[in-house]
């Protein structure tokens, strides 16, 4: 929660309130767009060497509206490219055979389509999605079908997990924590690891069916998270952050795409971590409108989430301690609460 939307749980265990919920369910109107606001390119290039600098450039653009983008991360084309055609050709499978591997609730692993409800809009997002979770995947993966799929998604993730450690360290450093601090919170080899690659695809929209005002992509919402990094197709556009005090006037900012960035924003989990320094900002993937286009669109995030033995407490003691366990089921039943 941000400075302006605290509330009587400060200092509890109660990470996300049903009030604040209630605040997300007002974020599902239209709104206005405005490309006032600069979505910063941070370059990661000889990133040991330029860290302190590297650090101060994300800081700044993290803690003004929580989105920035990452150019020279590290992570080849091809390799991304490779990992969009796999997720291609995971959803690509039919239906029955996509089932067979489908999502273990309260585990984020499996295949799930048009099942996710935002408090925000009330109505499932228009996509269907692919969890990866390094501890739950058996019996998950599709390897009849797409024998080389295993390999390269967890060769991915593996990327991602890197990238993702690199910029929380530099968090870490402007925090106060220790070196290695949010590398043993994230361990791929923790049988209580919780960071996921998640491959999405939104559905295309065929051009005679009316439009739907209620319907989007994904309804505004912010992440669970520390970090997610977010990947994106060239020319497939929809992403739009609403920052700070322009979500009470519904002020939202496109995010443009290309193939060759990451985007990434901020989660609850880190701006709880961090005091509320880090802001954790309302996001949505919105519908094409009537001149747009309709074609499907494909993105992969990965959500750099800490392992669920791993205690949550910020420098200043502003939020009593709690593991990241409690604190993804806390935030979950607050959400299935507010519905």
């Amino acid at each position: 929660m941000t400075d302006e939307t605290m509330t009587d749980d400060t200092m509890t265990n109660t990470p996300h309130t049903l009030a604040e919920l209630a605040r997300e369910a007002r974020m599902g109107g239209a709104g206005t767009e405005t490309s006032a606001r600069e979505i910063r390119r941070i370059d990661l290039s000889d990133f040991e060497a330029r860290k302190a600098d590297i650090t101060e450039e994300l800081w700044a653009a993290a803690t003004d509206i929580g989105f920035f983008q990452l150019v020279n991360h590290g992570i080849p084309q091809h390799v991304v490219d490779g990992a969009f055609a796999g997720a291609q050709a995971f959803f690509a499978l039919p239906g029955e055979t996509k089932a067979r591997h489908g999502l273990r609730k309260g585990l984020n692993a499996g295949w799930e389509s048009m099942t996710q409800v935002r408090p925000s809009v009330g109505t499932p997002d228009l996509k269907e999605s692919y969890q990866l979770t390094r501890p739950h995947m058996d019996g998950l993966w599709p390897d009849d079908a797409l024998p080389d799929f295993r390999a390269g998604a967890l060769d991915f993730e593996a990327r991602c997990r890197t990238v993702a450690l690199r910029v929380l360290s530099c968090f870490a450093d402007r925090l106060g924590f220790e070196e290695g601090f949010f590398d043993r919170a994230h361990d791929a080899a923790s049988d209580t690891y919780q960071s996921t690659l998640r491959m999405l695809h939104y559905f295309a929209i065929p051009g005679d069916a009316e439009l739907d005002p209620d319907a989007w992509r994904a309804g505004a919402h912010t992440d669970f998270d520390c970090l997610t990094l977010l990947f994106q197709r060239d020319g497939q556009g929809g992403l739009q952050v609403c920052p700070g005090k322009e979500a009470e006037a519904g002020e939202w900012t496109p995010v443009v795409p290309a193939g060759d960035v990451i985007t990434c924003n901020i989660g609850d989990m880190l701006m709880r971590w961090s005091g509320d320094r880090l802001p954790s900002n309302f996001h949505r993937v919105k519908s094409p409108g009537p001149d747009g286009d309709r074609s499907a669109r494909y993105s992969i995030a990965f959500f750099a989430q800490a392992d669920k033995e791993t205690v949550i407490a910020d420098p200043d003691g502003r939020y009593a301690p709690i593991t990241a366990g409690d604190y993804i089921q806390q935030r979950i039943a607050a959400n299935f609460a507010r519905r």
